[in-house]
Order: structure tokens, then C-alpha cells, then sequence
């Protein structure tokens, strides 16, 4: 099993930045991930992708967030990141880390993942 933990979310105004955490443990059977990713969901819509990197540290990310959000993940604190940049109030979701242990690369389909955190509030004001 893996256990997903996100933390980081807040209130920022537009333009400003956060950086979200996922902090990753797994048992003593679960060799490791594959490919991790982020999410959000935000009221009345759909869950949506905003990155992923796998083992490898490939990346791929939404068009939404191209060129303002950096995934990345640091393997000896077994955390997850994801650095926001110049925030957007249509950035306004809650944000949830997912993991998977299935053979594959980073992937922005939803249905890849087999593990979810239980997600961290982002409020971006006008």
C-alpha cells in the first residue's frame, strides 16, 4: 500500500506563488512508484490534471499550467512537489497528489493512478 499526504495549500492573491508537498510512505512490500502525479478539482467540475513525472524524471503537464507550474520530487525525502507560479483565480481547486505502481511513463490520465492523497485547498483571490 501507499499513503499519499498532501499539504501546502492556502489563500494567495493572483500572481503570487505556493508550493505543494506530498510527502509518500509505503510498506515494506512495495518496492516503489512508477509515475506520480498531480490534480484538482474545483466546485461543480470534474477532477483535472496539472502534472506528472515519473521514475525517470520525465515530465508532462496541463496547457493550463505550461510555463507557470514545475513538478518535481525528491526520491531521499520520498516527497512530491509542485511549485506555483504566478497564480491564477481559475487556479482555484482543491489539490490532490496521486501515485501508481503500475509499469508505464508520467501520465495525465486520471484513471493511471491507482493511489490518492486526500487533497490540499488552493484559494487564488482576484
Amino acid at each position: 500500500q501507499v499513503q499519499l499526504v498532501e499539504s501546502g495549500g492556502g489563500s494567495v492573491q493572483a500572481g503570487g506563488s505556493l508550493r505543494l508537498s506530498c510527502a509518500v510512505s509505503r510498506d515494506r512490500y512495495m518496492y516503489t512508484t512508477t509515475y506520480m502525479g498531480w490534480f484538482r478539482q474545483a466546485p461543480g467540475k470534474e477532477r483535472g490534471a496539472v502534472a506528472s513525472i515519473d521514475r525517470d524524471g520525465f515530465t508532462t503537464y496541463a496547457e493550463s499550467v505550461k510555463g507557470r507550474f514545475t513538478i518535481s520530487q525528491d526520491n531521499a525525502k520520498n516527497t512530491l512537489y509542485l511549485q506555483m507560479d504566478s497564480l491564477k483565480p481559475e487556479d482555484t481547486a482543491m489539490y490532490f497528489c496521486a501515485a501508481a505502481n503500475l509499469v508505464g511513463r508520467a501520465t495525465l490520465r486520471l484513471s493511471a493512478y491507482n493511489y490518492w492523497g486526500r487533497g490540499t485547498q488552493v484559494t487564488v483571490s482576484s
